[in-house]
């Protein structure tokens, strides 16, 4: 089961995006990038501009998952201009390799669907890319991202 997380679930929320972040980034988040967290959650999810997902498997949290919505102005390959990115997505150790995040994504991509997305895109890892591209994502050579200097 992937369950639609709330507002009334943002501790549950924050425990999730601490384990994520230790494990992307190698390192424990602070109380300083937590509370941040926090404003992005009570905003975000109060306004339809995030969504959050948690999988569990037997009654047991397994996994999570979260689309951000965004609008661009409308374009041939975006009629609507609106966009899904899909982002926090991890599944513990114990349940990799078993459908977890197959399903998780499905069940962003039809919640982006749903609100009409029309350009769905993700960053990923190369552990994680055959999940996304059994999926049908493909890769955007045209991409660039900007390197700021930290302040």
């Amino acid at each position: 089961m992937i369950g639609l997380k709330g507002i009334r679930d943002i501790p549950e929320l924050l425990r999730w995006r601490a384990e994520v972040i230790t494990e992307v980034f190698g390192q424990e988040p602070d109380a300083e990038l937590l509370e941040a967290n926090r404003r992005y959650y009570e905003l975000h999810i109060a306004d339809g501009s995030h969504a959050a997902f948690v999988a569990e498997r037997r009654g047991v949290e397994v996994g999570c998952g979260a689309v951000c919505f965004t609008d661009e102005l409308p374009s041939p390959d975006n009629p609507t201009g609106r966009c899904a990115y899909l982002m926090n997505i991890y599944v513990r150790w114990p349940f990799r390799n078993h459908g977890v995040a197959h399903k998780i994504v499905s069940r962003l991509l039809e919640e982006a669907r749903a609100r009409g997305c029309g350009k769905i895109y993700l960053e990923t890892t190369p552990a994680a890319r055959p999940v996304y591209t059994s999926l049908g994502f493909h890769d955007l050579p045209d991409m660039m991202k900007y390197a700021s200097l930290k302040a």
